[in-house]
């Protein structure tokens, strides 16, 4: 089995004994061609772009997000639309990993199958789908069983513990590690025994572990530094893009630092 974008630029970073960045963004806002620039102004600093499908009830997202949700479906964009930003993306060149970050509803309007087999073609590289449960994989895990192109990203969180092994065995690229309860963008003030829990995933896992939610620099993980192999910006990298009118200068600039903070 080959490697896809997102496992490759894993393994490279393993080898550098480098941490990971991975950002957040809405597609479509404030329109597709920011969206563009937004991506690219990335390239070189975030190691994964999670690129989010907007949807009508986003029950896993906090404000921050629903809002940039609300007013992308407001802007009229739709996962064809995204389909076709991601065309463009890489016929113009671009090989940053990127995946979807989506609710299972939107694939399975599309059609399970015709959805995996339109994210090879234009070159999405993952999928996280955080209201679709483990136990409730099997349709889309079938349908991207043996493709190079697109693998399907694990979540867990500190109540998965007794299932941390049966929800890694097969998984591929990163684990997605929920560092607290709740929806995204809370507080970056983290519980003591969230270091018990990754620690208990890192144990377990053959693949990196990242850590989402909250996070907003590199002091946030600093007491987890050890444990993690990279973190999840959110929340707080859109309301940052937003304060900057969404000038792509801006998101170089905060993954550059956070990247550099991050691997002191």
């Amino acid at each position: 089995m080959s490697r896809n974008r997102i496992e490759k630029i894993m393994d490279e970073l393993k080898a550098q004994n480098k941490k990971a960045v991975i950002t957040y963004i809405t597609a479509g806002l404030p329109n597709m061609e920011a969206t563009k620039k937004i991506i690219k102004a990335q390239e070189g600093n975030t190691s994964v772009i999670e690129l989010g499908i907007p949807f009508s009830d986003p029950i896993a997202d906090g404000p921050v997000i629903q809002q940039a949700s609300y007013e992308a479906i407001m802007a009229g964009v739709t996962l064809k639309k995204t389909f076709e930003l991601m065309k463009d993306l890489r016929s113009e060149g671009s090989e940053q990993p990127i995946l979807f970050m989506m609710y299972y509803n939107t694939i399975v309007n599309y059609g399970i199958d015709a959805f995996v087999k339109k994210c090879a073609e234009v070159g999405v590289d993952g999928l996280i789908v955080p209201d679709l449960p483990f136990e409730e994989q099997d349709d889309l895990r079938n349908a991207i069983e043996g493709s190079d192109a697109t693998i399907l990203i694990q979540l867990v969180s500190p109540v998965s513990k007794t299932r941390i092994n049966t929800i890694l065995e097969k998984a591929r690229g990163f684990v997605y590690c929920v560092s607290a309860m709740g929806v995204t963008g809370q507080s970056g003030t983290f519980h003591r025994e969230i270091i018990d829990y990754l620690s208990e995933v890192k144990k377990v896992s053959e693949i990196p572990v990242m850590m989402g939610f909250g996070i907003r620099d590199a002091k946030d993980v600093e007491p987890m530094k050890d444990i993690i192999d990279g973190v999840i910006v959110g929340s707080h990298f859109i309301n940052l893009l937003r304060e900057a009118g969404f000038n792509p200068d801006a998101a170089r600039d905060y993954t550059q630092k956070l990247k550099e903070e991050l691997n002191k």
